[in-house]
């Protein structure tokens, strides 16, 4: 797969039986449709509804951003900004094919989501140091 940041060529990285595409230039993390569910579910980070089908009814954010194209169908990602105001922005396939993160990003989704529910703290260093190790995501 090629990155839609530096379209360069990704590595898939595998992680309880979760295959992620990663770049290893600018950071980025692709998950395709239902591995970011499944990510979370594999950290004790459950949800009750498909993340992607909600990131895909939120209003597209407005940034001076150029917009990057999935890396699936080719088509313009539209940006959205998941946790308020102070949340990540992330790109997601209009088709539904997946979510893009840049560098980082998946960590600081993962605090979010667990700042909401205290009980799922617990799960968040899992996930954060899976994300670390792999991904070289700030903490």
């Amino acid at each position: 797969m090629i990155c839609p940041v530096c379209k360069k060529d990704m590595f898939v990285v595998e992680y309880k039986q979760i295959e992620l595409d990663y770049c290893q230039s600018c950071r980025g993390v692709w998950f395709d449709a239902g591995e970011l569910e499944l990510l979370l579910e594999a950290g004790g980070i459950e949800g009750d509804k498909p993340f992607l089908g909600d990131v895909l009814k939120s209003p597209e954010a407005h940034t001076p951003e150029k917009k990057r194209k999935c890396p699936i169908c080719t088509r313009n990602m539209r940006e959205v900004m998941v946790g308020g105001e102070t949340g990540v922005m992330i790109d997601a396939c209009n088709r539904g094919d997946g979510l893009w993160f840049d560098g980082g990003e998946v960590a600081s989704l993962v605090k979010i989501i667990t700042a909401e529910s205290p009980e799922k703290r617990g799960s968040e260093s899992e996930i954060i140091g899976f994300l670390t190790e792999v991904f070289k995501a700030p903490q």
